[in-house]
């Protein structure tokens, strides 16, 4: 059996050789989410859980093990880190990384009812004056996207093509699905 695991931690080093040893026999892949190129606004955003930077790390550790990483670049949020030069930021660690593919729905975030409520609080807390804007622009919606969307997903689909790393959400999920066969032989003894 193969396995697929989502993670934000670096903890997933403890299993380091177990992921090994599946991805020998059969295929590990190892999603990890990055949010913010900024480390200052990531301790802001995921306050307890490791880094960008230190996920960068753990990525490059994957690669170099031969276990195949996807990042999925979620959320942004608009006002927030829905910039050019976060984004750039974040698909140079990919690339430097060798990640097999980056998941990018759009450049927004999504927000439930519950969920809505505690943001809009975070929101007052660390961006005074977002909430604001939040309220002005996307009232009660589900889906929450970026002006700067249809920018940024031409410059992420550009440079995931210039690099050479699957950026299509369906051909990524059909990897991840697909166990290819390994080389080893079983015995019966």
């Amino acid at each position: 059996f193969g396995l697929a695991i989502l993670t934000k931690s670096d903890l997933i080093l403890r299993d380091l050789d177990l992921l090994k040893s599946i991805n020998k026999k059969a295929k590990c892949v190892v999603q990890i989410t990055l949010t913010t190129y900024d480390e200052e606004l990531c301790k802001i955003l995921e306050p307890n859980v490791c880094t960008t930077k230190r996920r960068f790390e753990v990525l490059k550790i994957f690669r170099d093990n031969g276990i195949p990483t996807v990042v999925w670049f979620c959320p942004i949020l608009p006002f927030i880190n829905d910039t050019e030069e976060n984004m750039r930021g974040i698909l140079s660690y990919c690339f430097e990384a060798q990640v097999k593919g980056i998941l990018c729905f759009n450049m927004g975030v999504t927000l439930r009812d519950g969920d809505r409520e505690y943001f809009y609080a975070a929101l007052d807390r660390n961006f005074p004056g977002v909430n604001k804007k939040y309220i002005e622009k996307f009232g009660l919606a589900y889906s929450c996207v970026s002006d700067n969307s249809p920018a940024l997903m031409q410059v992420f689909h550009t440079e995931c093509e210039k690099h050479g790393v699957m950026h299509d959400v369906g051909q990524i999920f059909k990897y991840m699905n697909t166990l290819e066969e390994k080389d080893e032989q079983l015995t019966l003894m």
